[in-house]
């Protein structure tokens, strides 16, 4: 399976590729169908979650470094 992502986060609209393999991450400028219907979703306030095991927001990398987890 490739490591490419989708992400986004609350209050930015857009969306977000990462291709964890390329270690890029670039702005979606076109999204459709399905990925756009979930896209909708996550406007309404829904959370999508698809083949994804483990993700978390945290305040910077170097928190992360630091080995701290915000809860």
């Amino acid at each position: 399976m490739s490591k490419v992502v989708v992400i986004g986060f609350p209050g930015d609209k857009k969306l977000y590729l990462a291709d964890i393999d390329a270690g890029t991450v670039t702005e979606l400028t076109k999204v459709s169908g399905s990925l756009a219907s979930a896209s909708q979703l996550r406007a309404s306030g829904g959370t999508v979650i698809k083949d994804v095991d483990f993700a978390v927001a945290v305040s910077s990398a170097a928190s992360v470094s630091a080995g701290l987890f915000d809860a």
